[in-house]
């Protein structure tokens, strides 16, 4: 009996540290690169795949899965066709799975090489684009509004992991390669969305490639602030769901009065602080984007004239 029990403890005692040894490599193994950031430098966009680990993946879907005050915070994007999508922005980084996902290391040693300097999180929004419900995203770029906010310079980047798989048939995120390039567009609006010039977007078209990115669990895309993007709408029988972070180069700051968060420096979290946060969801207290701030910042987006 009692060597049943020591060889029982035994092997349990390798389980766990050769669970723990291999969540460390493939942490480790998963660290942006600069081929990666070439790739970023030339496209406009970088995807790394198992950026994040099977287990905080889990950990991020299930805690935002049932997470009650992401869930009272969220509200519906409309596209053209009156599909929705549902989202919940805020700005400051807290302690939850969130904030320890957006601050850990790898992200940010990531951002920083993207940006070349110290990195501020100017927000992070969980998207949620149900089955046969989940509205499409106009053409736009991230900047295409974010210069609207007060931002001078586009030394801005956002990083989108996967909780779902990603693909063409529950309407997973289209670039068009190398875009970013052509500097930021003329935006209006476009249902509920801010979307790019038309004029702009099929010129583009002719010229570029048409990227379908198609994402599994862990995989993480990284793009331009200026890369022109968008998805078609979620007609399938599976949820897509993402947490996109979104930081700023901390010298880059709004002249206007935008959340603070986007130019206090980052304070980095070890990357295994995804794990230990647990299920720790966000408090009601965040500093949440509501509805209403979001419907007076479209009222002075100006249509543009094709």
């Amino acid at each position: 009996m009692i060597n049943r029990i020591g060889v029982s403890a035994y092997l349990i005692t390798r389980f766990f540290i050769f669970s723990n040894l291999q969540n460390f490599l493939l942490m480790a193994s998963k660290q942006f690169t600069q081929a990666d950031k070439e790739a970023f430098d030339r496209d406009g966009y970088v995807v790394i795949k198992n950026f994040f680990t099977k287990q905080e993946v889990d950990l991020i879907y299930g805690t935002s899965m049932q997470d009650n005050v992401i869930s009272q915070k969220s509200f519906d994007f409309n596209d053209s066709k009156g599909l929705r999508t549902k989202l919940a922005l805020w700005y400051t980084p807290q302690d939850d799975v969130y904030g320890m996902y957006s601050r850990c290391e790898r992200m940010v040693n990531a951002v920083e090489m993207i940006l070349g300097g110290q990195a501020a999180h100017y927000h992070s929004k969980l998207m949620q684009k149900e089955p046969k419900v989940g509205g499409a995203w106009e053409w736009h770029q991230d900047y295409g509004y974010w210069y609207n906010n007060g931002f001078l310079f586009p030394d801005m980047v956002s990083v989108m992991l996967a909780l779902t798989t990603a693909n063409v048939e529950n309407g997973c995120l289209q670039v068009l390669k190398g875009s970013h390039k052509m500097g930021r567009v003329e935006h209006g609006m476009a249902g509920q969305q801010v979307g790019a010039s038309m004029e702009k977007v099929e010129e583009a078209l002719k010229r570029m490639e048409l990227v379908y990115v198609e994402l599994e669990p862990g995989d993480t895309l990284f793009f331009h602030c200026n890369i022109l993007h968008r998805s078609e709408a979620n007609l399938s029988e599976n949820s897509r769901w993402s947490l996109i972070s979104a930081y700023n180069l901390v010298s880059n700051k709004s002249y206007k009065n935008e959340p603070s968060s986007h130019y206090t420096p980052l304070s980095k979290v070890p990357d295994d602080a995804i794990v230990k946060a647990g299920m720790k969801g966000i408090s009601s207290t965040a500093d949440f984007l509501t509805q209403e701030v979001d419907a007076k910042f479209k009222e002075t987006i100006v249509v543009p004239e094709t």
